[in-house]
């Protein structure tokens, strides 16, 4: 009898687990998806994250970074003829138009132009090819390792990939420049249109913005051979996260999903506040004996319920310090560990002033020491 409940409780057990999996993780079309939190990096839900696929239009948003970055944006540029016959979706640049880089990464991101994409490589990096060769150099010191590029736009090319993983570093990095996040979220901007009467009209494809409420970004994308790719982002309180979705079926609906989990399940917590002691620590030559260490910034950490209580705190700094220390001095770091994962590091400041002692306290320090040792028994 009891084998019998034994087995009845363990099958009993797999169904609740399978149970909670279901209502857990969300179940999404997509071949590759990831979902991140954007000041940390830290990854809420991953799905063939680290696979390279073609990534169609998604491409632009690297475009977009390095124009940017550039410093560039006011320049005015003459299209050329390559670049108003790239095929495509455009915004049917003509060749001789004069457009600024600002107009052209409009025209980028609002209406996925693959003839800006290519006016802005061809002026920003002398050649289509020069400035792929910087957009996969840029991608590698964001951390993107498994990317490639070989246009500005995103039309299939064997060796043009990421992968889910890439694109949110990318995407990420791209969020936290100001002028990005301002192109991105307008529902509607004008340009001119040189020679015509009227000025074009770009709309923004991204229909996140209308679907979900809390959305402000980012990217979608489109060919036959990557399928639906969709980069996506939305702030909450405050609190941005990060959405890709590649060869999606349902991209939009995929990318609710996932948002709608993030934020059901993890919540965004302060793990340690600025200006908090942390530590005291022993000073050498100074007029006090020790220090209190604060902490220079504030951290927080998205986190599943009681996550917080499987957080490790290191503290990386030396054992004793050395006199004077001068108020918000930066002497070490606490590093914030999931697991075996860092997650987190802040500076440990000087809490307040210590000076250096002295020299007629130096000397009587000194002298102390020599009178301790001479009283010490010698042993025979």
């Amino acid at each position: 009898m009891r084998k019998y409940f034994a087995a009845f409780f363990f099958v009993c057990l797999l169904l609740q687990a399978g149970l909670v999996l279901a209502v857990d993780s969300p179940q999404i079309t997509a071949r590759s998806a990831i979902l991140m939190d954007q000041l940390t990096g830290r990854i809420l839900f991953s799905k063939n994250a680290h696979e390279q696929l073609p990534i169609a239009s998604t491409t632009k948003i690297m475009t977009a970074i390095l124009a940017i970055e550039s410093g560039r944006m006011e320049e005015s540029v003459t299209v050329s003829e390559y670049a108003s016959l790239v095929e495509g979706s455009a915004v049917d640049l003509e060749a001789g138009e004069e457009k600024t880089v600002e107009e052209l990464v409009y025209a980028l991101m609002l209406r996925s132009g693959n003839d800006a994409a290519t006016a802005i490589a061809e002026h920003l990096g002398g050649s289509v090819e020069k400035f792929a060769e910087k957009m996969t150099r840029r991608a590698r010191e964001l951390g993107a390792a498994q990317t490639s590029f070989l246009n500005p736009h995103g039309l299939h090319q064997e060796e043009h990939y990421s992968t889910a993983y890439d694109l949110a570093l990318i995407a990420t990095h791209a969020m936290s420049l100001s002028q990005f996040r301002e192109i991105i979220a307008q529902r509607e901007k004008r340009i001119s249109w040189t020679g015509r009467p009227y000025d074009r009209v770009l709309r923004n494809q991204n229909k996140l913005l209308q679907m979900y409420e809390t959305a402000n970004g980012i990217k979608t994308g489109w060919t036959s051979l990557a399928g639906r790719c969709f980069v996506g982002a939305a702030a909450r309180e405050g609190w941005q996260l990060v959405t890709v979705v590649l060869n999606a079926p349902q991209m939009w609906e995929d990318t609710i999903r996932l948002l709608d989990f993030g934020y059901a399940y993890y919540r965004w917590e302060t793990v340690v506040e600025q200006g908090r002691p942390l530590k005291t620590v022993a000073v050498r030559g100074g007029q006090k004996d020790r220090v209190v260490l604060q902490s220079g910034e504030c951290l927080g950490l998205p986190l599943k319920e009681n996550e917080g209580e499987l957080l490790r705190f290191h503290f990386n700094l030396p054992e004793i310090l050395r006199a004077p220390l001068q108020t918000g001095e930066t002497v070490g770091s606490l590093q914030i560990y999931f697991g075996s994962q860092q997650v987190g590091e802040v500076p440990l400041v000087v809490a307040a002033e210590v000076k250096r002692k002295g020299l007629g306290a130096l000397m009587w320090g000194l002298f102390d020491q020599l009178l301790s040792f001479a009283m010490v028994p010698l042993h025979r």
